[in-house]
């Protein structure tokens, strides 16, 4: 299974917050962010800061995305 952070970053375009804003805000590294950026795994800490810096849950950052065909997992829908 795959993670889409799209949309957290959707959320900071309708806050008008840069990257950069958000994360000095929330308190995460420049290396945290690129996780987010690339969809690769973050540590559930991190999550819960986010939703609690942002006042949102944590289906309003992310979605869990199911493995497909051609996602390069060689396991298709079961």
């Amino acid at each position: 299974m795959a993670v889409s952070y799209k949309k957290l970053f959707k959320m900071l375009i309708d806050r008008d917050m840069k990257k950069k804003d958000f994360r000095e805000f929330v308190g995460i590294s420049y290396s945290t962010l690129n996780k987010l950026e690339k969809g690769e795994n973050t540590n559930v800490e991190v999550l819960e800061r986010i939703c609690l810096k942002l006042s949102c849950g944590i289906d309003d950052i992310m979605e869990i995305l199911p493995d497909s065909p051609d996602n390069g997992t060689g396991r298709g829908v079961e």
